[in-house]
């Protein structure tokens, strides 16, 4: 009986103190400043008629556990009015998220008490975030995402003003093209999957591990000065304010992708579902190897031929639904009983399975005009078109964590990103123009192995006061792509008696192509930060520098498979197959079948280094009590190194091909228009750069199979200069309600973009072109339709971009372009900048249910017609046409505190097409590629937990 007295009791007390955290939620958020543009450290928190409170930490963040129910929150700070957010509701284990910001009391000395309600609006928060920036800004919030039914950044970022998406993954801003615009994480530079573009694949990303995306549109001088659309940076979560685990999975139905008989594939290796190659594509002839000869050491030949695997047929098979799978977890930790002292982690797992299969494929045709100015008909020179099945696999991790104290925080984020693509395609080629036309069939083979391996360690120090902040970062990072046994089997069609045949001069010999890239990113950056006084006014000193360091190795191997003697190749009937069957591969006895021939030169290879080393300095002041200033100028020293070797059998060895110091200057200008600063006019001035990358500053020469077209380097290319103005007038209502209108201009000079050769329609090439502007207007609005009876849940947004570009005619374009104009066809001194839109349009009707769980929307966005190709001579230039997309989403929350949803997605329900056409003047276009996206219905289900 005495035994069984304490037991209960001690039953009793863990009940009692397991109900007591069960009646507690979590208060959190960020004190803001509103003398200055900057967070508030060290302000006071306090839950009115209690002993409840914290202080905001050196980020401007606190975290107060408040047992259920509602509360007025009291925030203060020496100087600043005291601040009272009524009607705050805590619920038992949730977080309730109340931003505000502390304006300077009208004395010093006086207390002046404002009363307001709380806004618990993490897209309020993003505005607030964007009403606070040096520069001009848009933002993202994570809840925008969850609202579109995005699950990826690069689905959710085209209802950002002036952005546009262009292949599901790479962001435009402004209707710039992608050397225009800078992707970034945290703050730093990474390569991406696709190494050769400035912008960072966003489809990567999945939105669990997302704060916010931001969307910076004018430069400062702390910002690198490589971007003239936009920078869109990427920002992780930091660690929770409380435990988080939560377990999405997903699927996705297209219409006309999806349990296809006629998808296309072939043989896959046994770890492909994980996005990499288990060595079966590996290249079976190491480079060193000599290999053998058909006039000499034919046995050597053939059992190097006899290695190489013999598939070489697109085989048909059923295509199966997308789908994919996440899981993130998070907690934080308290070091000390005060609080004062925090370890936080995050963790997040992200694996997708994508199928797409494109029927009726049209890619890489090629025309150009008739000799004869007086006729306006095209002439073929080749048309593409067949059938595509591709399978892509991306699986993402990321570890994440974070000490925190009261002076101090240091943050370590690991990620590594694996993908691997698999493309099986059937096309029918015709070659004509002014000679015979012939026609070929091509089967084509691809596998891309990409990754990503990436660490980024952040530390930030204040000093007691604040008056001081140093942050610096470090991000490592290695990136490789593998292109993979890329396989092309081309036959010759005999339309007279149905035949198949290998010509190696009409339709080329059957290839093996083996690429491998390997780039080293060493990057870090440190910021120092003063607050002082300047004319007696608050101010911010900045300064710092940055260094990066990038090593691109990349090679091709490429192996033509000829047959002796020619006519031996009738027999293969038009099967890809049999050219590598065991019974036709060269016999060393007879001296007939099928061998390798490596076909790699010096041109196909090359090792380049680019070292960036920069510094800067800015002041942010204020010129009156409704103006401020923000003055900076950077300094960057540019070069890059190149090891290779170029057609005319010149060597560069460690060759420096740039090497530019330059200096950017920046300032900006903010004018409140009333008192609150809830109205804003901005005034922005900067020039940055942009610069080729290590592709294009090269003497390479990369084959697409697809497309069957070339790209070559110039090793001559320069990098160009920008001027960018902008003006802004801002107007920030009650919740989310926000109205802009902004104007840019920008100034180009020697504008990189690619081009035809004349002589050869089936290669690019990238050149210094002449001087440019573009220039134009954006508007946004977005208003809550609750003065609207029985509409309160419901908003409305928008935003339109109007742009225009003149790209004036260089010496030798104006002379192409002159001597083919058709009769009766004008020209003047310009035309449209290469990557440029026209205009952009976003629309969206949203709903979100504050108490049955329900929230979803109709988004609209298109792209205006935009030039892809600047044509050359006789060859037109290539637009891509506008794609109006039209998606439905709608979602629905249940369960113990909304931990269920359930979400519905609808897109293209227009059913629209991508096409990109050549331009020909007084008749009608042709068309360089189009596919069918079809519609794709998903389904989605998460839970927290």
């Amino acid at each position: 009986m005495n035994l069984k007295l304490p037991l209960l009791t001690i039953f009793i007390s863990i009940f009692g103190v397991v109900t007591s955290f069960a009646q507690i939620g979590i208060l959190t958020g960020t004190i803001n400043d509103g003398e200055f543009n900057d967070i508030l450290p060290f302000a006071n928190v306090l839950v009115k008629g209690t002993t409840n409170g914290t202080t905001s930490d050196f980020d401007g963040k606190y975290t107060l556990d408040v047992e259920e129910g509602t509360y007025t929150i009291v925030f203060s700070y020496v100087g600043y009015q005291t601040t009272e957010i009524t009607e705050v509701q805590i619920k038992s284990g949730q977080e309730t998220v109340v931003d505000v910001t502390l304006n300077p009391a009208a004395n010093q000395l006086e207390e002046v008490v404002v009363t307001t309600t709380v806004r618990k609006n993490t897209e309020a928060s993003v505005l607030n975030l964007q009403k606070r920036s040096v520069t001009l800004m848009d933002g993202l919030s994570l809840q925008s995402i969850k609202r579109a039914g995005a699950s990826n950044i690069a689905s959710a970022i085209k209802t950002v003003p002036g952005v546009s998406v262009q292949g599901g993954k790479f962001v435009y801003v402004r209707g710039l093209g992608d050397r225009y615009t800078k992707t970034v994480l945290n703050g730093m530079d990474i390569p991406g999957l696709d190494p050769d573009r400035n912008t960072l694949q966003l489809d990567i990303f999945p939105t669990n591990i997302l704060e916010n995306i931001v969307v910076i549109k004018s430069a400062s001088a702390a910002n690198p000065a490589d971007f003239t659309g936009g920078i869109v940076d990427i920002v992780t979560k930091d660690f929770p304010t409380k435990a988080e685990y939560s377990v999405s999975i997903g699927g996705t139905y297209n219409t006309t992708m999806h349990f296809n008989d006629n998808y296309l594939n072939y043989d896959q290796a046994s770890t492909q579902w994980l996005g990499f190659d288990d060595g079966s594509r590996d290249l079976p002839i190491p480079r060193d190897e000599d290999i053998g000869s058909r006039f000499s050491n034919v046995g050597v030949i053939e059992e190097q031929t006899r290695r190489f695997t013999p598939q070489m047929a697109a085989q048909s098979a059923q295509s199966s639904p997308n789908f994919s799978v996440g899981f993130t977890a998070g907690n934080q930790y308290n070091f000390n009983s005060e609080g004062t002292k925090k370890i936080g982690f995050l963790a997040s797992l992200g694996y997708t399975n994508t199928t797409e299969v494109y029927e009726d494929y049209i890619d890489g045709q090629s025309f150009r005009y008739n000799p004869d100015r007086s006729i306006s008909d095209p002439l073929q020179e080749r048309e593409q078109s067949g059938t595509s099945g591709s399978n892509n696999v991306l699986l993402t991790g990321l570890v994440g964590a974070a000490i925190k104290g009261e002076r101090a925080k240091y943050k370590l984020n690991l990620m590594h990103i694996q993908n691997g693509e698999s493309e099986a395609s059937i096309f029918i080629q015709s070659n004509g123009g002014l000679g015979t036309v012939n026609r070929n069939k091509r089967d084509v083979l691809t596998y891309v192995e990409r990754s990503i391996s990436t660490a980024q360690l952040i530390g930030q120090h204040t000093n007691e006061d604040a008056s001081w902040k140093i942050i610096w970062k470090l991000s490592p990072t290695l990136a490789k792509t593998f292109d993979k046994d890329f396989r092309v089997a081309p036959f010759l069609i005999d339309d007279d008696n149905g035949s198949f045949s290998i010509s190696p001069s009409e339709s080329g010999d059957p290839t093996r192509i083996w690429r491998e890239l390997n780039e080293i990113n060493l990057a870090g950056k440190v910021d120092f930060e003063r607050k002082h006084q300047l004319f007696g006014r608050d101010s911010k000193f900045k300064f710092g520098g940055a260094y990066t360091f990038k090593n691109r190795k990349y090679d091709i191997d490429q192996y033509n498979l000829p047959t002796q003697p020619q006519n031996f190749s009738v027999e293969f009937n038009g099967d890809p197959d049999a050219i590598l069957a065991p019974t036709n591969i060269l016999n060393a006895g007879t001296g007939e079948g099928t061998y390798v021939a490596r076909a790699t030169g010096p041109t196909d290879r090359y090792d380049s280094d680019i070292v960036v080393g920069a510094a800067y300095v800015s002041e942010e002041f204020k010129v009156s009590e409704r103006i401020d200033a923000i003055l900076g100028l950077r300094m960057e020293q540019f070069d890059l190194y190149y090891n290779g070797e170029n057609q005319n059998g010149t060597v560069f060895n460690d060759s420096l091909i740039i090497d530019k110091l330059d200096f950017f200057p920046s300032a900006n200008l903010i004018f409140k228009v009333d008192e609150e600063g809830d109205k804003k006019l901005r005034a922005s001035y900067s020039r940055t750069t942009a610069r080729p990358s290590f592709k294009e500053a090269s003497a390479i020469q990369i084959f697409d199979p697809i497309s069957s077209t070339f790209f070559i380097g110039n090793l001559e290319i320069e990098p160009s200069y920008m001027n960018n103005f902008d003006l802004r007038y801002e107007s920030y209502g009650e919740g989310t309600n926000f109205f802009a209108i902004s104007g840019f201009y920008k100034t180009f000079k020697d504008p990189i973009e690619l081009q035809f050769f004349e002589r050869a329609p089936g290669q690019f090439t990238v050149q210094n072109l002449s001087d440019g502007i573009v220039f134009g207007a954006e508007i946004e609005l977005r208003k809550s339709l609750d003065f609207i009876a029985g509409l309160k849940d419901w908003s409305f947004n928008t935003n339109i971009s109007i742009i225009e570009s003149q790209q004036k005619f260089g010496e030798t374009e104006l002379e192409f372009r002159t001597n083919n104009l058709r009769d009766g066809q004008s020209l003047g001194d310009s035309r449209q900048l290469q990557g440029q839109s026209p205009y952009l349009i976003n629309a969206g009707l949203s709903y979100k249910g504050e108490d049955n769980g329900w929230q979803g929307g109709l988004f609209y966005n298109v792209q205006g017609r935009t030039l892809e190709i600047v044509g050359s001579g006789g060859i037109p230039d290539v637009y891509t046409l506008p794609f109006h997309n039209l998606r439905l989403n709608i979602s629905k929350t249940f369960g113990e505190n909304d931990s269920k949803k359930l979400s519905f997605g609808f897109s293209n329900l227009l059913f629209d097409l991508r096409e990109s056409e050549f331009e020909f003047f007084g008749t009608g276009n042709e068309l360089f590629s189009r596919r069918d996206p079809g519609q794709a219905i998903s389904i989605g289900y998460s839970v927290n937990f």
